[in-house]
């Protein structure tokens, strides 16, 4: 009986101290984690309200309201939609005056991927022409679209479609883009691309104003 209770303590010993490995972010939400290489990802989209020192990230649902906000370069986020639901799926999407808030988008101990960082995850898993595969989710999105995707490299990569600067939504479950923190020029910022039917992983710059996904990148 107490070499049971012992195996009882040791196993919830374990599991708590895997939940502190593992981590929380500023709202709460548990970090999945996956090691690529020498990099530690988070493998769900973020889905925090607010920035690391506790400011609210405004939500924008109205389309106008939302072009405004990216014209006075003011972080936002948004549910795809403005639907709560997808959010619980796919994350929310955020504009990159979001990505680059000084109050901190990322959770403590990490941070948004640079455009150098995705090059290093891409370049890891086989190069631009093939890691996009690896990195897709298995199953399907929305809209039965395949993602044609085996995770090969634990990134879990949901399609969950974007916004673009006019706040319209589009490609859910066939496209998946993610921010990085690096700017392309004063307009731009650099993101990648995920697509249900393709097997690379695009390279490209976009409007600061349009809504992407976000993972985050451990620190070292």
């Amino acid at each position: 009986m107490k070499s049971k209770s012992l195996l009882i303590s040791v196993v919830l010993l374990f599991v708590t101290i895997n939940l502190i490995a593992q981590g929380t972010d500023q709202d709460g939400n548990s970090l999945s984690t996956t090691q690529i290489g020498s990099q530690v990802w988070t493998i769900k989209n973020l889905n925090v309200t607010h920035f690391r020192n506790g400011d609210i990230i405004p939500e924008i649902e109205d389309t106008t309201a939302w072009k405004q906000a990216s014209i006075d370069g003011k972080p936002a986020w948004c549910y795809y939609w403005s639907d709560n639901s997808e959010g619980q799926i796919y994350g929310k999407l955020y504009n990159w005056y979001a990505v680059n808030d000084p109050r901190g988008l990322a959770p403590a101990g990490w941070h948004i991927p640079s455009d150098k960082e995705w090059t290093d995850l891409t370049t890891y898993l086989g190069g631009e022409d093939i890691a996009g595969k690896k990195m897709k989710d298995t199953g399907s999105g929305y809209g039965g679209f395949n993602y044609n995707g085996t995770n090969e490299s634990g990134f879990k990569g949901y399609l969950a479609g974007m916004r673009d600067y006019k706040g319209t939504f589009g490609f859910l479950g066939q496209v998946g883009c993610w921010w990085s923190s690096s700017e392309y020029d004063t307009e731009n910022g650099w993101y990648r691309m995920l697509s249900y039917d393709e097997s690379n992983i695009a390279r490209d710059y976009g409007s600061k104003r349009c809504g992407a996904s976000i993972r985050c990148v451990k620190d070292l």
